[in-house]
Formats: C-alpha cells, sequence, structure tokens
C-alpha cells in the first residue's frame, strides 16, 4: 500500500534530525520510494518563533495501519522527541497523512491526517509527489487544496535534503 509520511522538525540540527528520521524508518521496512523537498514554514498553533523543516516522504508499506504508526513513533523517540504538551518544539515528528485509500477513526489513529488539508507545510510538499491525490470526503485533489489556502501561514521551498550517504 502506497503511504505518505508528513517530517518536521524545528530544534536542533533540524536537517540532521530529517536525515535520521529517514534512515530510522529505512531500518524498520518503511524506506522510501520519494521525497518532496525540503521546506522551511512558519510555526503553525504553536507560541514558540521557531520555524520549521518540513517534507512528505511516500513509502509503501504491508504494514498494518496501527504498526505502522507504532514504528513512526519509535522512530520519533529515536530520534529525541519527547512529548510533553501539543504542538511543543520538536526534533522530529513523523505523521501518517494517508495510506492508501484507508479511512480510519480509531483512538489514537485518524487516517488521513485530520488536519492535512488545512496545513500549507504539509500540502505544498506533498503536492511536488501527488498533486492529483484527492481528499476523500470533499473530493478535491491536493493541489486544489493547496491553491484554497491563505498565504500565511508562510511556507518556502529549500531545495533537496542533502544527504552524504546518497551522494
Amino acid at each position: 500500500m502506497r503511504g505518505y509520511v508528513a517530517l518536521g522538525s524545528n530544534l536542533g540540527d533540524r536537517e540532521g534530525s530529517l536525515r535520521a528520521g529517514l534512515e530510522g524508518m529505512g531500518r524498520r521496512g518503511l524506506p522510501t520510494r520519494a521525497l518532496s523537498s525540503l521546506w522551511e514554514t512558519e510555526p503553525v498553533d504553536t507560541p514558540d518563533p521557531r520555524w520549521f523543516l518540513n517534507m512528505v516522504a511516500e513509502v509503501d508499506t504491508g504494514l498494518p495501519p496501527r504498526r505502522f504508526l507504532e514504528l513512526l513513533l519509535e522512530v520519533e523517540r529515536e530520534v529525541g522527541r519527547v512529548r510533553t504538551v501539543r504542538n511543543a518544539p520538536r526534533a522530529l515528528d513523523l505523521d501518517l497523512l494517508l495510506l492508501g485509500d484507508l479511512r480510519i477513526e480509531e483512538a489514537g489513529l485518524i487516517v488521513p491526517h485530520p488536519r492535512m488539508w488545512t496545513r500549507r507545510f504539509v500540502l505544498a510538499p506533498l503536492a511536488e509527489l501527488a498533486p492529483a491525490l484527492r481528499d476523500p470526503v470533499t473530493g478535491r485533489t491536493v493541489e486544489q487544496a493547496l491553491a484554497s489556502l491563505p498565504a500565511t501561514p508562510a511556507a518556502r521551498p529549500l531545495g533537496p535534503l542533502y544527504n552524504p550517504r546518497l551522494s
């Protein structure tokens, strides 16, 4: 099944944390098929002024959705994420956005991600990989949803994530 994972970081070595997140996913059987560019994005729903680096990874998996999420949470912890309060600054945030055409609403697991369609920091990088993907509720494509968002909070493309192990 094709899945999409949003990655974000606003603490410390942001690029290093994103690389570590991708490597951690790969070690757990979630290698990336494709990566968006890096995007520097204004913080949303937090008083912390530090901007994020965000990107989206496309993965193929046969894992059940709950196990997929558990592995993402393991990677976050491995990279140094400590969950304190909602939207606190973080070394690494991994969000399961979509998994095939599944629609899941369980305690602790909602797919598609419930806020993805209103967030530029998710839709801008996702549009690089899958602009024609549709919101199963509204039918709008990623590209259409992105075009409907206000210009702020800001998101600006920075180019590909440099990974010396792939160079």
